[in-house]
């Protein structure tokens, strides 16, 4: 056999398995936005479940928007999932910044410490959290809810700017200084334009984060009016009687704002997983 057909083979093989795993992913998607135009008369009374709906109908989105406080809900979400994203990603750049361009004493262990603060399940912070934050009264708020998005996940966005960092040559930070630019003036002008792909990777990773979240939201924020989408599409479900159109059109409006995102920032997102293939 000769190396041409070989890898004719070969790259049959490769797309054939990306078109399978393709699939499993999207039929899913689509089962889920399908059922949301459905009626629950068809979903209910029908012997069989189809892929797509036999009379398409808004009746999910518009009990959805009308009778759930549904705009609550994803104003709770957009709160807190921007607020700690901001916060996480700027203080985990500089953080980043930091461990990739100072040596100082116990910087190792600090590393360290913040990888291993990864190691752990998160159901063993839910005591701990709860009992500070009813400490401090911030128990069923907003500030709460963020104070412990934020602490989740800027350890694993400062090892992930701090890769970032290191792949930027210590060179423009020394030649900035011999022009007279300082600490503070040289991120913010001359590295943090170079590292914008990874900034933006790491805000696409914290924020996915904060918005799926479901046990801390869940156990924090108790109160209907704090409850995030999360919750609140997890609590459609009852017992009894669940109402699968309402649930599928929840859940696709809540993935609006993921799919815009990834729209908008995909050509970062995608240099920044190119960005680690060069070496200096």
């Amino acid at each position: 056999m000769s190396r041409s057909a070989a890898k004719r083979r070969e790259g049959v093989f490769n797309y054939t398995i990306l078109i399978i795993a393709a699939v499993v992913v999207i039929i899913p998607i689509i089962f889920m936005l399908s059922t949301s135009f459905k009626s629950i008369n068809e979903i209910m009374t029908a012997r069989r479940s189809t892929l797509f709906p036999v009379d398409a109908v808004s009746e999910g989105y518009h009990n959805v928007i009308n009778n759930y406080p549904f705009l609550t809900f994803f104003r709770n979400s957009a709160v807190t999932t921007l607020s700690s994203t901001f916060v996480a990603v700027l203080c985990s750049t500089l953080a980043g910044y930091g461990f990739s361009r100072f040596s100082f004493k116990g910087k190792a262990a600090a590393m360290f410490f913040i990888l291993t603060t990864q190691m752990f399940p998160s159901v063993m912070l839910f005591v701990p959290f709860y009992k500070l934050l009813s400490v401090y009264g911030l128990s069923n708020s907003l500030v709460g809810l963020v104070l412990v998005y934020i602490s989740t996940v800027i350890p694993f966005c400062t090892w992930m700017m701090y890769g970032f960092f290191q792949g930027i040559s210590k060179e423009l930070d020394d030649a900035a200084a011999i022009d007279g630019c300082g600490s503070f003036r040289t991120f913010f002008q001359i590295i943090a334009p170079l590292t914008l792909p990874g900034i933006i990777t790491t805000t696409i990773y914290s924020f996915i984060n904060c918005w799926n979240e479901y046990m801390f939201s869940m156990i924090i924020a108790t109160r209907e009016e704090m409850k995030t989408l999360t919750v609140a599409i997890g609590e459609m479900a009852g017992y009894y009687k669940i109402m699968w159109n309402d649930l599928m059109a929840a859940s696709v409006l809540s993935c609006i704002p993921l799919v815009l995102m990834f729209i908008f920032l995909q050509k970062y997102f995608i240099s920044s997983l190119t960005q680690g293939g060069v070496k200096e």
